[in-house]
């Protein structure tokens, strides 16, 4: 005896839902982001889903158990269908796009873990910093870089890059191997620091710590230049112009081979209007005033 029951051709989306597994709120999600093509709606202004599109459904449910993104999902559909596959290997089309999208995210993955690790090693701030610039500070006593020479060099790199960064490491290395120098240099910032609102950019004070602090950076580079940090400092370079050959977009120049800087970047004239610094009027005076002593007696 022959059953009467005659399967429908299509069902409605609370049925669809039912079979599949899944709720028909997620199914209205499908169709908002393209991994499911909106069906005909019925007379009654119902959605009707045929058998090809509970197939769907069931791809869809079976790769989203697996913890893989709707987004990627989609993608592996929609690239399987632009390039033509055969019906026959739609699902060998579609699981290729799916190990490919989870190779590249478990190679993302593993370098986010790298990093964190790495950050984790050498503490939160040092951390931040590339290995570059890191490499010249290990091996320094613990705590001679203070958080304000990190945070410095942080600001440093996003400026100017690894290199940069890595080149004004070597004055935090000469203040933390000299304490009379870094004596003299928390002599003359509190003295910076002291020109606040308060005091008028014509004050005698602002030209007196302009030269304390143009004497202080005098000593400072006479130090470097009578040790080995100039030496490493040449060699970093000559390590990086090996490793980094200038092109000839970039053209040549100490400028364009120093810089170092990455992708996303920015001139310095840029950083100085995007990185806040609460420097009163008087200390900018300051900061001006040591550089034209600066530059008045350096050699023609």
């Amino acid at each position: 005896m022959y059953s009467s029951f005659v399967p429908p051709r299509q069902v409605r989306i609370g049925d669809a839902a039912a079979f599949v597994g899944t709720t028909p709120r997620a199914i209205r999600h499908y169709h908002e982001i393209g991994l499911l093509p909106e069906p005909e709606r019925g007379g009654d202004g119902r959605r009707r889903y045929s058998y090809e599109d509970m197939i769907r459904l069931l791809w869809i449910r079976k790769t989203a158990d697996a913890a893989i993104a709707l987004d990627d999902i989609r993608d592996a559909f929609a690239d399987t269908a632009s390039a033509g596959a055969d019906s026959d290997h739609d699902i060998a089309g579609v699981l290729e796009r799916l190990e490919e999208t989870l190779v590249a995210q478990e190679a993302e993955l593993r370098r986010q873990r790298t990093a964190v690790r790495r950050m984790r090693t050498e503490g939160s701030r040092m951390g931040l910093l590339s290995d570059l610039a890191t490499s010249r500070l290990t091996n320094l006593p613990e705590g001679s870089v203070r958080r304000a020479d990190l945070d410095s060099l942080l600001v440093t790199e996003r400026i100017f890059g690894p290199l940069g960064a890595a080149l004004q490491a070597t004055r935090f290395i000469a203040l933390a191997t000299h304490s009379d120098l870094r004596e003299e240099s928390d002599r003359v910032d509190a003295a910076e620091e002291a020109l606040d609102d308060t005091v008028a950019v014509d004050d005698p004070r602002v030209a007196q710590v302009a030269a304390e602090r143009h004497a202080f950076e005098e000593v400072l580079q006479a130090v470097i230049e009578d040790s080995d940090l100039a030496q490493s400092d040449d060699a970093l370079l000559d390590s990086w112009d090996a490793s980094h050959p200038v092109t000839a977009d970039e053209g040549e120049g100490e400028a364009g081979r120093s810089s170092g800087r990455g992708q996303g970047s920015m001139s310095a004239f840029e950083a100085t209007g995007k990185m806040p610094y609460d420097f009163s009027p008087a200390r900018i005076r300051c900061m001006e005033l040591a550089g034209e002593i600066a530059a008045h007696e350096s050699p023609a």
